[in-house]
C-alpha cells in the first residue's frame, strides 16, 4: 500500500533516491522495481535486516531492472551519513510526526537532496488524526509514538522554510481512517473485537483484490476523509555563480 502517488512524483530510471524512515520499506521496493538506486535508511535494526532480505529476495525473482541497486541499512535522520547533494530523490513517509525536531530532518533532507531533485513528505491528516487522539490516549502516548498533528499550512511552511518549493499535495488512504478510529474507540492492542476484524478482512481484500468499487470509493472520499497527508517538493537550483 503506497502512500506516494508515483505518476505525480515520477521516477527515472538510475535515480538515486533515499527512503528516510523506510519501516517496512514499501516505498523502497517499489523505487527498486522502477529501477532506481534505492538506499532504505530506518532506526530500527530489525526492520532494516527484514528489508535488506526482501530487497535480495526481490533480486532473485527478477523484479528489478538491470541497474537498479537497493541497500538498507540503520542511521539516524538527524546525522544522515552522505555527503551534501547525494540524492535525486527523497522520501519520508509518515516519519515527521514522531520526531522532536523535525526542522532538523528538513535541514538534513534538504542537505541531502540535490539542487533539482524532489523530495515527497506524507504525515498523518490533521482531522483523521485528531479524532484518533480524542478517541485514545493509548493511540499516541507511546515511546516513539506520534508527538504532533500536522496543519497542512504548518508542514507546508516548515516545508518552504527549510528552502523547498512544494509543487503539489493530495490525500491518501481514506479508507482507513474508519479502521482507525475503530481500533482506537476499542482498544489498539485489541485486535479481537469484532467490528475491528471485520474492517480488516475488507482492508485486506481491498489491497490483495483491488477491486474496482473500492478503489472509486477512496478516490472520492479521500479529500474528505483521507487517513494521510502528502506534498511533494523541490530544491531549487542555485543561481549560476552561486556558492554551493
Amino acid at each position: 500500500m503506497l502512500t506516494v502517488d508515483f505518476t505525480r512524483f515520477p521516477l527515472a530510471p538510475g535515480d538515486r533516491v533515499l527512503d528516510l524512515g523506510c519501516g517496512a520499506g514499501r516505498h523502497a521496493f517499489e523505487c527498486y522495481r522502477r529501477g532506481a538506486q534505492v538506499v532504505a535508511l530506518d532506526r530500527n535494526g530489525e526492520e532494516i535486516r527484514e528489508v535488506a532480505k526482501w530487497f535480495a529476495a526481490m533480486k532473485e525473482a527478477g523484479e528489478a531492472p538491470a541497474g537498479a541497486t537497493a541497500t538498507a541499512m540503520e542511521g539516524d535522520a538527524l546525522n544522515l551519513p552522505f555527503p551534501d547533494a547525494s540524492f535525486d530523490v527523497v522520501i519520508i513517509s509518515e516519519v515527521m510526526e514522531h520526531i522532536p525536531d523535525d526542522k532538523g530532518v528538513l535541514a538534513e533532507m534538504v542537505r541531502v537532496l540535490k539542487p533539482g531533485g524532489r523530495i515527497a513528505v506524507t504525515v498523518p491528516r490533521y482531522g483523521p488524526e485528531k479524532v484518533c487522539w480524542a478517541l485514545s490516549d493509548a493511540y499516541h502516548e507511546v515511546e516513539g509514538g506520534h508527538i504532533r498533528i500536522y496543519k497542512a499550512h504548518e508542514l507546508l511552511g516548515k516545508i518552504r522554510e527549510a528552502g523547498l518549493r512544494p509543487y503539489g499535495t493530495h490525500h491518501a488512504h481514506a479508507l482507513h481512517s474508519p479502521y482507525w478510529w475503530l481500533k482506537c474507540a476499542f482498544g489498539v492492542d485489541n485486535d479481537k473485537a469484532l467490528p475491528v476484524r471485520a474492517y480488516h478482512k475488507l482492508l485486506v481484500w481491498d489491497i490483495m483484490k483491488k477491486p474496482l468499487a473500492t478503489r472509486l470509493a477512496e478516490r472520492a472520499l479521500n479529500p474528505v476523509l483521507g487517513k494521510s497527508f502528502v506534498v511533494y517538493a523541490t530544491k531549487p537550483h542555485l543561481p549560476a555563480g552561486a556558492a554551493q
